[in-house]
């Protein structure tokens, strides 16, 4: 299942190229963020069967591909476990250099829990510096406390 879902985003990023689309393009025609918006067309989210069909609108999709970005996906489909791309790889190093900070500084502000997933947003945005532009991500997930039982 995975493997149709992976499929599909290549075949969607192709036709995003031919078509000269931008994710911010896409993403207000579909109407979420471009964050979310590519990554449920590399499908690792689902839409809705109502954003599926504008997708499917929009790349010339089949209803069976249409369906398809509506499924919920096995997410976390690298293909190998420490990831080799470069770009993606120095967000597997910044966890493994910050990781346990980020986790000290987040428990001790907020306590013993997680930052979700889930209940989660994320932008990434351009910041013009005069020593070459810089890539700002701005996380902000749910805190939620472990349940003590």
């Amino acid at each position: 299942m995975n493997e149709a879902k992976t499929d599909l985003g290549r075949k969607i990023l192709r036709i995003k190229r031919e078509k000269g689309l931008s994710w911010k393009e896409i993403a207000a025609r579909l109407g979420y963020s471009p964050v979310f918006a590519c990554a449920a067309c590399l499908g690792q989210m689902s839409v809705t069967a109502e954003t599926a069909a504008k997708a499917a609108a929009l790349f010339d999709l089949s209803a069976e591909e249409s369906a398809l970005l509506a499924e919920i996906p096995h997410r976390g489909a690298l293909p190998t476990a420490v990831p080799t791309d470069p770009l993606i790889y120095r967000f597997y190093e910044l966890v493994t250099v910050y990781g346990t900070a980020w986790k000290e500084l987040i428990q001790e502000e907020f306590g013993d829990g997680i930052m979700s997933a889930i209940d989660f947003d994320m932008t990434l945005e351009r910041q013009p510096d005069q020593k070459g532009d810089r890539v700002k991500l701005t996380m902000s997930g749910k805190f939620l406390p472990y349940k003590r039982y």
